[in-house]
């Protein structure tokens, strides 16, 4: 087992917009007692917090672990002398280039004729480092997003079309329903490399564990890094994983 165990979060930890279950929960406490782990997820901090931190206990060993949203171009600590989360930095996007991105998606989305008539919550989201399309929606219920792109066929069209339009950005396909829009090179692999600046733990001795390592997905960016990655179809998957480690 290396010294830093990195996950993704939708899909790998949670069910796609929805918090970790007490298994899960009672597994990640057990696992941040014996090593050091990072999170990382295209979601924002808040999105970390609901899924996440506000499910586990509060006597749980959070210096060991660090938070990295919107793909690591922000990073939260834990400040154990004051019980808190504190950002260590923060990146955003240029004002020009959200309006541009938001732009593209509108173009896109005409192009193809995309029904917009059971939208739930945003369809596109500004996470200041990030743009994020959510297909339904981001308040849209879990059944319907799971049964929406099960094979990322429409994110895919959306994305090839998206990459004409923004060359000089980089996209992802996420969680069950998403696509992120980060600068170019603000990706996963970005993240570890923050990482290793940051926790300063060397690219061989951290180990990724996500389900979108194919290719176009937004976990694929870490393969470039050259560290060991673990595939799952989904938390039981990585709950597997996490049980084996503890033994």
């Amino acid at each position: 087992m290396n010294d830093l165990i990195v996950f993704d979060l939708d899909n790998t930890l949670a069910i796609s917009k929805t918090v970790i279950d007490e298994e899960m929960s009672d597994l990640f406490e057990k696992f941040l007692e014996v090593k050091k782990v990072a999170v990382i997820s295209g979601g924002s901090f808040k999105q970390i917090e609901k899924e996440l931190l506000f499910n586990l206990k509060l006597d749980t060993n959070f210096p060991n672990l660090h938070l990295f949203p919107t793909d690591g171009t922000a990073y939260y600590a834990w400040i154990k002398e004051e019980g808190r989360w504190q950002q260590i930095y923060q990146e955003t996007l240029d004002p020009k280039d959200k309006i541009k991105i938001m732009d593209a998606f509108d173009q896109v989305l005409k192009e193809i004729h995309f029904d917009k008539s059971n939208i739930v919550g945003e369809l596109v989201e500004d996470r200041e480092s990030a743009i994020t399309f959510s297909g339904l929606g981001q308040k849209a219920a879990l059944a319907d997003k799971e049964a929406w792109d099960p094979d990322n066929a429409k994110r895919s069209e959306i994305k090839k079309l998206l990459e004409k339009k923004l060359p000089e950005f980089e996209m992802g396909i996420a969680g069950t329903t998403s696509i992120d829009v980060t600068e170019k090179g603000r990706d996963k692999a970005y993240g570890i490399r923050k990482m290793v600046e940051y926790i300063k733990v060397p690219l061989e001795k951290i180990t990724f564990i996500g389900d979108s390592l194919f290719a176009g997905g937004n976990d694929n960016p870490v393969l470039s890094t050259g560290i060991k990655v673990i595939s799952v179809k989904n938390p039981e998957e990585t709950k597997k994983i996490i049980k084996e480690m503890l033994t």
